[in-house]
């Protein structure tokens, strides 16, 4: 049973927080590339394949993540009790996790076309050098948000078999999505990154922190309104985008408070609620 708890913090299954954020990019794509007229069974299949896919690769990625950051988690106050940091768990069975989740994750990628699965292994390279970006550059966000929003694409591929601009542009202001989202994350622990010295675009843009993600968000939201364009959505769609409009630029951003490390991980933790609301917007714009 402590192995098992341990397993659970390690993979980070007790905070899904970081799951769903992989997982409503690929939904946001399936829908747009899904056709409503025809039947539900493959659209259910898909967002079942889609959401275990995001669980796995998400536990996979915090334990090479953990691996990786380990001398400097325990420097941080908020990550020295993770397992491997606190030396819980070794290297050598962290990584044989790691092994069985990919091979997991593997069993649920077959089930998709030829393309998909092309694409999907393409990315791995960057999945699991992420952690280390944030040795050599002050935009390790920015790698987060390529890897955590390649799911919309796949899962266009997966539908439509082809590339298209729609999940393009749809991917690009997705990126922008995360970058707001974790430069607000890594103000938890911007005192202790700037000691240890490791990079972060909360330590590059400390001094106009709301700036950067009011600009990270705008582009965001006109990505929104492009893909609407592309899609022919009618003007309900529109209506709607008030919501999400609303909460990023003035819950999360008017509301934030950089130095409140609680306060950055509720506005953090509130994309989940977005995530949901993008994909009601999009349903809206594809059934009405």
């Amino acid at each position: 049973m402590e192995n098992f708890k341990l397993f659970i913090q390690l993979t980070r299954l007790n905070k899904p927080i970081g799951s769903m954020l992989l997982f409503w990019p690929c939904i946001w794509g399936l829908t747009i590339a899904y056709n409503f007229s025809s039947s539900l069974n493959n659209f259910f299949f898909y967002t079942i394949l889609f959401f275990l896919g995001s669980i796995l690769m998400r536990s996979a990625g915090c334990i090479v993540n953990d691996i990786a950051d380990k001398n400097f988690d325990k420097r941080v106050v908020r990550t020295k009790n993770r397992p491997i940091a606190s030396e819980k768990i070794s290297i050598k069975i962290a990584t044989l996790y790691v092994l069985i989740l990919c091979a997991l994750a593997f069993l649920v990628l077959i089930n998709f076309n030829h393309f998909t699965i092309l694409m999907a292994l393409i990315s791995m390279p960057l999945a699991f050098t992420y952690p280390l970006m944030k040795r050599f550059t002050y935009w390790p966000q920015l790698f987060l948000g390529i890897t955590f929003n390649y799911g919309l694409v796949l899962a266009w591929i997966s539908i439509e078999n082809e590339i298209s601009i729609v999940p393009i542009i749809f991917y690009f202001g997705a990126i922008f999505w995360t970058l707001g989202y974790d430069t607000i994350y890594g103000y938890q622990d911007i005192k202790d990154d700037e000691i240890i010295g490791v990079k972060s675009t909360s330590i590059k843009f400390k001094n106009s922190p709301k700036k950067f993600i009011l600009i990270s968000y705008l582009v965001f939201v006109i990505s929104l309104i492009f893909v609407g364009i592309l899609m022919k959505f009618k003007i309900y769609y529109y209506l709607f985008l008030i919501i999400p409009i609303i909460h990023l630029f003035f819950f999360q951003i008017k509301k934030l408070n950089v130095n409140n490390p609680i306060n950055c991980f509720n506005k953090f933790k509130s994309n989940n609620f977005l995530g949901l609301v993008i994909f009601i917007n999009i349903l809206i714009g594809k059934i009405i």
